[in-house]
């Protein structure tokens, strides 16, 4: 009898220390921590850009900006939580110094009055606090680039062709510095900007007027002004979307979204553009819909990666070391739908791919000797994710 009673006592135990065991676990989840382990000192973060509500091209599923952490030895993800709830914050940015965040809320003419910028300061725990938030000047703002100095930083509004030009003060706020409108504002839609490595130029891409903008920067002013070659035009119905430069400012290369093309630039020594190439973002046997979205350099400058919306891939291209062109090396599937923007981490030996119409991100190794892709494990869950920005 004693021994059934012992017995019984101790069964309740265990299942009572379970029990509190999976609610403490299910807190963890919760509350994103189910990363802390002993190897957690060495997680990074990457902070999500994500759309929150219903539009004509999405529906936003997420509560506001994200987080998830990486292992930076084995590439691998986890989830963390939403550190900021804002209206589709579809692109964010760290700044130079890595203690605050930028981050767009992509609004409508009938969701505000404009589209908006905010400022956040980073705890320590990865949480934002908010600094300020001010009016991009127009709707559906698209991208944030910071100048090289930090003290600068430009949002592009896809809607009414307008730039924004903001200055960042020493607590992270915002004070607007210049308003740029280009040309044709009906038609414009500016998507990105670009500023070369000696912080002197500054590139536009209009993806309505079809043309890249070329700009002076003068950082000690705050004051963007034409270029002598004011702009380079494209091929009609291109759509210029993303900008990348090489390390040494003598290539440049463009994702045009409505071609499925990029096109290559030599930079000239006044920062002026020449291209030198147009070349399918697709591999030739693709005929179906597609619609070009992100490009990015390896570190090391030997390949470039783009992604396809509707191939549903990231391609990849060797970089010829003098002419700057590209070669074809590899089409790989996201395994998701809609890849958005994708990052390269630092060191070059991984890519992670926001897939936003199936509510993932994808990673991958990048092979060092050759470029290509291999993709890691199942694709991670994440709510219409659209950019991922590393926390360094």
């Amino acid at each position: 009898m004693k021994n059934t009673i012992f017995g019984t006592l101790a069964v309740l135990m265990f299942l009572s220390f379970t029990a509190c065991g999976d609610k403490l676990k299910d807190a963890e989840n919760e509350a994103g921590l189910d990363f802390l382990t002993s190897e957690s000192e060495n997680m990074e973060t990457i902070f999500v850009g994500t759309y929150t509500k219903k539009e004509g091209h999405v529906d936003g599923q997420a509560n506001g900006i994200l987080s998830l952490y990486r292992n930076p030895e084995t590439g691998t993800l986890r989830n963390g939580k939403t550190v900021a709830e804002i209206i589709n914050p579809s692109f964010v940015k760290t700044s130079k110094d890595g203690k605050f965040l930028y981050a767009v809320s992509e609004l409508g003419e009938n969701d505000a009055d404009s589209g908006f910028i905010y400022s956040f300061r980073i705890t320590e725990n990865d949480t934002l606090e908010q600094i300020s938030k001010l009016s991009t000047e127009n709707f559906a703002p698209a991208h944030i680039e910071t100048d090289q100095t930090g003290k600068y930083i430009f949002v592009s509004n896809y809607m009414g062709g307008v730039v924004m030009m903001y200055n960042v003060g020493d607590d992270g706020s915002l004070k607007k510095q210049q308003r740029l409108d280009l040309e044709n504002p009906q038609e414009s839609h500016a998507h990105s900007v670009t500023v070369s490595d000696n912080n002197k130029h500054a590139y536009i891409a209009d993806l309505g007027n079809d043309k890249i903008w070329i700009f002076d920067l003068n950082a000690e002013e705050g004051k963007l002004t034409p270029n002598k070659q004011p702009f380079v035009a494209l091929k009609e119905g291109a759509g210029p979307r993303h900008f990348s430069l090489s390390k040494k400012d003598d290539f440049a290369y463009s994702i045009n979204e409505l071609n499925s093309s990029i096109s290559v630039f030599d930079i000239l020594p006044g920062g002026g553009l020449e291209i030198i190439q147009n070349i399918s973002s697709l591999p030739k046997a693709f005929s179906g819909n597609n619609s070009a979205a992100d490009i990015h350099l390896h570190p090391s400058g030997d390949y470039l990666y783009v992604s396809n919306r509707g191939h549903n891939s990231i391609a990849a291209f060797g970089v010829e070391e003098i002419t700057g062109k590209l070669v074809p090396i590899q089409f790989t599937s996201t395994q998701g739908k809609t890849p958005r923007n994708f990052a390269i981490s630092e060191d070059g030996n991984f890519l992670y791919a926001a897939n936003q119409d199936s509510n993932s991100v994808t990673t991958f190794k990048i092979e060092e000797n050759t470029g290509k892709l291999e993709a890691i494990g199942e694709p991670l869950q994440v709510m219409t994710p659209v950019s991922l920005e590393f926390f360094r």
